[in-house]
């Protein structure tokens, strides 16, 4: 039976440890996209803020200010779904590296697997002929589970993509709509 040797075992605790480093440095390309994208909404709100305030203040009716108030609506649920978009496409291209990086070390893990099996086959005592067939058909059994799985997840999370897609383009459908309205109101 052929087991890793001491540099095999060791070439393969370097390239975890790359993996490890990698999908860190990944983490943290995220959270600096997030970090970047706060900072620029709240330098962005301080500044809406203040004309808003100003606008406020020059107010000289009623009629100015419900005008004033249907101007503001609209792209405030624009924002938030722009927004809601930037981070969905934070969190979505983190998720695909982790899941690239994930996927290819399982097809490595699966082809060791699938030698240190092959070699067991191979020096197995005669008459085991049954029980490495078995072994095998275990494995393929649950290679074949691994990848019904994964595409299930690809589906579900294309259907939630879509989704998302469609509730941010009804929202800011439904604020100009709103905004429209209230205008024709005043």
């Amino acid at each position: 039976m052929s087991f890793m040797t001491q540099d095999q075992f060791a070439a393969a605790g370097k390239a975890n440890l790359e993996t490890l480093f990698g999908l860190t440095s990944k983490a943290f390309e995220g959270v600096e996209k997030l970090v970047e994208l706060n900072l620029q909404v709240a330098k962005a709100t301080m500044g809406e803020a203040a004309d808003n305030a100003r606008a406020a203040l020059a107010v000289k009716d009623l009629q100015e200010l419900l005008a004033l108030q249907t101007n503001l609506l609209q792209p405030s649920a624009e924002k938030v779904a722009a927004y809601s978009r930037h981070l969905y496409d934070i969190a979505t291209a983190a998720n695909a590296e982790v899941s690239k990086t994930t996927e290819g070390q399982l097809a490595d893990l699966q082809k060791t697997y699938m030698g240190v099996v092959d070699a067991a086959v191979k020096n197995a005592p005669a008459g085991s002929e049954n029980v490495t067939s078995l072994v095998k058909s275990a494995v393929n059994a649950a290679n074949n589970a691994y990848e019904s799985v994964a595409k299930a997840a690809k589906q579900a999370a294309d259907m939630a993509e879509a989704n998302f897609n469609a509730v941010t383009s009804t929202a800011v459908k439904a604020s100009q709509t709103a905004a429209k309205a209230a205008k024709r109101a005043a």
